[in-house]
């Protein structure tokens, strides 16, 4: 039952707000209310609770996009009704999800796009999960045709987003997560020697690591593979988590071997909400032909009202974002998204510069060659730490995060600066003003001396 408005003795005709009875007790949070409220009421206060969220446009730890355009709202309101999942009803979203598929086989150069299978998700994290399943069942199948053994599958990789960890736990899978090795930003390929097997279902590369925002040498890890399949006959296929890298690299590097121009690129996975620029809740995964997607993880189904292939982990969910990445394929072309990630990586680079002159800072990545981003560590003795940075551009609303890097080299602590379409270069500018005016409380650019406190607007 909708709310609507219920006038009483002591409210009829005044409507103010921080006035009404709602107003002026604890909102509910363990019990739902007995009696209804004016939706106007309840809108509002739910509204200024929300005002305690932090500024989405100053969030630069997160991958994700956060500005849409006011047509992307518009098709997203439009299209609150439309279930993704139920293909009969609602083919036209079908057929669109269908064409973004395509059209993305085609930008990763798939060698016969129109016979890639791939399909939406809810984000990369899912579509990394599908693609691993894939794997797994392709491993197995090849295991007991030949009558070997398959209850010890494993996955190789390096620094991965916590997606993969959770896919090697729910899916019984040992996750072989080669360490770093000292002054590297990824895996390595000739590290991988030393943990693939013949129980490897594949191997992980990641176009755009989490921690430090640098490509992993994808066609590298190819090659690597092509002499542990010659030395030993294991043939291990490699998944690109292309999470970020795939809608930033074919148009920043397109001549970076990276996708299905490697023969042993099997899947990719990419998230249509981070530089997509599709709305949260959109990824994506292809694989290079039909065949690589074992027919036994798709389900048909037929009771909303049409027989259907479904492969997912998620069932019901809005088909707008879907809709809002085939707007954005359509309304910016390769050139637009050129453009959007270039203006991006130039402004990456512009803080990279402003960083690398502050002093105290040491970059592991200058936004330079692959994502539009910097990270970087502290030098040795700066008198404070990249908490207390984090801790000090939080009181402006900056949110920059601070974090160890994974195994072996925990005892590095890093930076990360993420620069999204609506990051632009004035807000970076003054980003860097803020980092340096929190040096000089920090101590004296860095140096330790002591900070006196004084009014700071």
């Amino acid at each position: 039952m909708a709310l609507h408005r219920v006038a009483t003795k002591d409210s009829a005709g005044f409507d103010d707000v921080f006035a009404s009875p709602l107003s002026e007790q604890v909102l509910p949070k363990y019990r739902m209310p007995e009696g209804q409220a004016d939706p106007k009421v309840v809108h509002d206060l739910i509204s200024d609770e929300l005002l305690l969220d932090g500024n989405s446009a100053q969030n630069l730890a997160t991958f994700c996009t956060t500005w849409n355009s006011d047509e992307v709202r518009r098709l997203m309101a439009a299209s609150l009704d439309k279930n993704m999942i139920d293909k009969d009803e609602y083919p036209q979203t079908a057929e669109i999800e269908r064409r973004c598929v395509h059209i993305l086989a085609d930008l990763w150069n798939s060698p016969a796009e129109g016979d890639t299978m791939g399909c939406s998700t809810t984000g990369s994290s899912e579509a990394a999960m599908l693609a691993g399943l894939a794997l797994k069942w392709r491993w197995r199948q090849a295991r007991e045709a030949a009558g070997q053994p398959a209850d010890k599958p494993n996955l190789v990789c390096g620094p991965v987003q916590v997606c993969w960890e959770k896919f090697a736990r729910y899916f019984d899978v040992e996750l072989r997560q080669v360490p770093l090795e000292p002054g590297a930003t990824g895996l390595r390929p000739h590290q991988l020697a030393h943990h693939v097997d013949e129980n490897t279902i594949g191997v992980v590369a990641i176009l755009g690591v989490t921690f430090t925002c640098d490509y992993e040498p994808v066609a590298e890890i190819a090659k690597a593979l092509d002499a542990i399949q010659a030395n030993t006959g294991h043939d291990v296929p490699v998944h690109v988590d292309a999470a970020s890298g795939g809608f930033v690299a074919p148009f920043l590097r397109p001549d970076l071997p990276w996708d299905f121009r490697l023969p042993r690129v099997a899947s990719i996975n990419a998230s249509g909400h981070k530089y997509g620029l599709a709305p949260l809740g959109c990824g994506w995964a292809v694989w290079r032909s039909a065949d690589l997607l074992p027919e036994e993880l798709v389900f048909q189904v037929n009771y909303l009202g049409g027989d259907m292939p479904t492969f997912a982990l998620n069932f019901s969910r809005p088909g707008g974002e879907v809709i809002a990445q085939y707007y954005a394929l359509l309304r910016l072309g390769r050139e637009g998204y050129r453009r959007v990630q270039q203006a991006c990586a130039d402004t990456a680079q512009y803080l990279a510069d402003r960083i690398r002159d502050m002093g105290p800072f040491e970059l592991l990545y200058d936004g330079r060659g692959a994502l539009p981003a910097v990270s970087y560590t502290l030098k040795p003795n700066a008198g404070f730490s990249l908490y207390d940075l984090s801790e000090q551009l939080r009181t402006r609303g900056w949110q920059v995060p601070s974090y160890p890097l994974p195994a072996a080299r925990q005892d590095t602590t890093v930076q990360r600066v993420l620069v999204r379409h609506g990051v632009g270069r004035d807000e970076i500018a003054l980003l860097a003003d803020d980092i340096e005016r929190s040096l000089t409380r920090l101590g004296d650019g860095g140096t330790g001396a002591p900070h006196q406190p004084g009014f700071h607007h």
